[in-house]
């Protein structure tokens, strides 16, 4: 009987260090870029909402100051690189909801933002949700000095 000194676990170390680097990295990697993902989208909905807000409540009329906060919200958005097609914007002024720069009253602005997942290609039909939503609100009171309507 012959013996040898070969170790027959020998050389196996390199392919379980790289199965198990694969089995390990690639969802940690898949992790990293989706909270990278999320918190992109945060910011954005956050600073479109706050931007938006402020825009209608230093606004001298309802018409101007919607319109600086359509713009501000593309901006805010297009910093992060988020379609403006993947936001919805929603206003609410009081204490008259149809005029934001009413004196003492208040404008209320959410953002709400679908956050792509990344890696996520748009045709593939499966049940799972390609974009995760995201939602900020801002709130800001319109000056006691601002010109009446």
């Amino acid at each position: 009987m012959r013996r040898s000194n070969r170790n027959p676990e020998q050389g196996s170390a390199a392919v379980e260090v790289l199965v198990l680097g694969v089995l390990l990295i690639v969802p940690l990697v898949y992790l990293v870029l989706t909270v990278a993902a999320l918190q992109g989208a945060a910011f954005a909905a956050e600073g479109a909402a706050r931007q938006a807000a402020r825009s209608l409540a230093l606004a001298p009329d309802d018409a101007e100051g919607r319109a600086a906060a359509d713009r501000a919200v593309a901006v805010a958005l297009d910093d992060w690189r988020i379609a403006a097609s993947a936001a919805a914007v929603e206003v609410r002024c009081s204490p008259d909801p149809g005029d934001c720069s009413a004196p003492r009253g208040t404008v209320d602005v959410r953002v709400r933002v679908a956050a792509a997942l990344p890696l996520m290609p748009p045709a593939l039909d499966v049940d799972a949700p390609a974009s995760i939503p995201v939602e900020a609100r801002s709130v800001q009171r319109v000056s006691m000095f601002a010109a009446a309507p």
